[in-house]
């Protein structure tokens, strides 16, 4: 397990579309998910502990993110084949033993993560109601054990600030988190 930050934002950078399929059985494209005032795509995974330790956070920002007009997608993209755990079955059981409130979808082929140049999980991608990238920070203070119950909701008022003026804040923090898991060919 290798820890990295991801880059910082690249603001104005235009979202990639996708079409992937999802725990629940349809197929998701950007403008499926995408939010009257925002959209988060994240990359998330079951295995790693950076992830574990978030995912009750994730759920709530989740559910809180939808209710101010953005639009939310977790995207898998590590190979299940080194990772078990990442399988698309397991997948299913974690999104629906955590209750998630947004699509999780596989990226089988890994085409979508490196299209965002995603490099971790988890990594965060917030985009402006025009898919411009506004945010690529973390979403709060945790690591590899959760973050205190006061802590700062990075990510969400990150998005709140793009869903009130169309731009993200200028000082971000990167997110921290395991490697995307890339398949040997």
């Amino acid at each position: 397990m290798v820890s990295l930050q991801q880059p910082v934002c690249d603001f104005g950078l235009k979202a990639v579309d996708f079409s992937l399929e999802g725990t629940d059985g349809k197929t998701y494209t950007l403008d499926d998910v995408r939010g009257p005032k925002g959209t988060l795509v994240m990359f998330i995974c079951n295995h790693c502990p950076y992830v574990k330790a978030i995912l009750d956070r994730l759920v709530l920002e989740g559910r809180a993110l939808r209710e101010i007009g953005v639009g939310v997608i977790a995207i898998m993209s590590n190979d299940p084949g080194e990772y078990p755990e990442d399988s698309f079955d397991n997948m299913k059981t974690v999104a629906d033993a955590n209750n998630f409130p947004f699509p999780y979808v596989i990226d089988e082929t890994q085409d979508v993560a490196r299209a965002y140049d995603a490099v971790c999980t988890p990594d965060f991608y917030g985009f402006n109601s025009d898919l411009e990238l506004q945010y690529r920070g973390r979403l709060d203070a945790s690591g590899k054990e959760p973050a205190p119950a006061d802590a700062r909701r990075d990510l969400f008022e990150a998005m709140r600030l793009i869903t009130e003026t169309g731009r993200g804040p200028e000082e971000q923090i990167a997110s921290i988190g395991c490697s995307i898991k890339w398949r040997h060919e």
